[in-house]
């Protein structure tokens, strides 16, 4: 057994929006190093409120319910196939009292919370700003940064008492370089890298590491219901010309909630196949 083989046995990961794309993977990912996982999500397959939850979320979750792109369960018994602990729990990143009795419930039921990974978020809001939807302005708000900042504030004390936690947020390749039509995916994916930055120097004193992932094109179910044309001329200009995979980011991720990455903090990690260089 090499010193990589399940590195992070022991540890116990919550992994937000985790029904499909990058969350899946990335839970997928730290249960083959070791971790038993919480899989959180909007939509649960047994769930017979699907289709009103879809409805208030928009576009991309209602095509992900109606054609039936979710595996919250599904991918917990892949989990306990490899002889984790595995559970999928009905959450909603918006609700602080929810975020708050489900991390209470994984306490009791893990004994610890050792991993975040911030990744729910929307990515169906394209618009210039004088037709910007404003009422999908603010549900960009609430899901992507401000849902990140209550899932983290909301894990903070178990993390600080226990002082150790690695806590990852999912940035985009749009908040650092911008995006056309993505004011409002733009900005939340830009606030998550400094709110990252905050949040490592709040969290060194008390051992917990906390870093963000700055994906680029992404081959996720989202992409691929994307626009061709769109999504060819971001191939294009990424340096590899091929979009990236789930299991891309989701590498990353484990080495960066592992102790292999215990003296990296407040970075925010490209993964983006070269989509920031100057291609041409």
């Amino acid at each position: 057994m090499s010193s990589w083989d399940e590195f992070l046995k022991g540890k116990t990961a919550i992994i937000t929006g985790a029904s499909r794309g990058i969350g899946r993977a990335t839970a997928l990912a730290l249960a083959e190093a070791g971790a038993d996982i919480v899989i959180t999500d909007i939509l649960l397959e047994s769930d017979d409120s699907n289709e009103q939850v879809a409805e208030k979320y928009g576009p991309i979750a209602q095509i992900m319910q109606s054609t039936n792109v979710i595996f919250s369960e599904k991918t917990t018994m892949e989990i306990r196939e490899m002889g984790r602990k595995a559970m999928a729990i009905k959450m909603d990143v918006t609700d602080r009292e929810q975020i708050k009795n489900v991390f209470a419930h994984v306490k009791e039921e893990f004994g610890k919370i050792d991993i975040l990974v911030n990744n729910a978020g929307t990515l169906d809001h394209v618009s210039q700003i004088t037709d910007q939807n404003d009422d999908f302005w603010q549900r960009d708000l609430n899901v992507n940064l401000t849902g990140t900042y209550n899932c983290t504030k909301a894990v903070w004390p178990y993390m600080k008492e226990q002082q150790y936690g690695k806590i990852i947020n999912l940035s985009s390749v749009a908040g650092t370089l911008g995006g056309f039509g993505q004011a409002s995916y733009s900005a939340t994916k830009g606030g998550i890298l400094s709110f990252t930055k905050s949040m490592a120097l709040e969290g060194a004193r008390h051992g917990i590491n906390v870093n963000a992932i700055v994906p680029g094109v992404i081959e996720s179910e989202a992409f691929r219901m994307g626009n061709p044309n769109m999504n060819e001329r971001m191939i294009k200009r990424t340096a590899f010309r091929r979009p990236g995979q789930p299991e891309d980011i989701a590498n990353a991720i484990t080495f960066l909630v592992s102790d292999k990455a215990k003296y990296i903090t407040g970075i925010g990690l490209n993964v983006s196949g070269g989509i920031e260089l100057f291609t041409f």
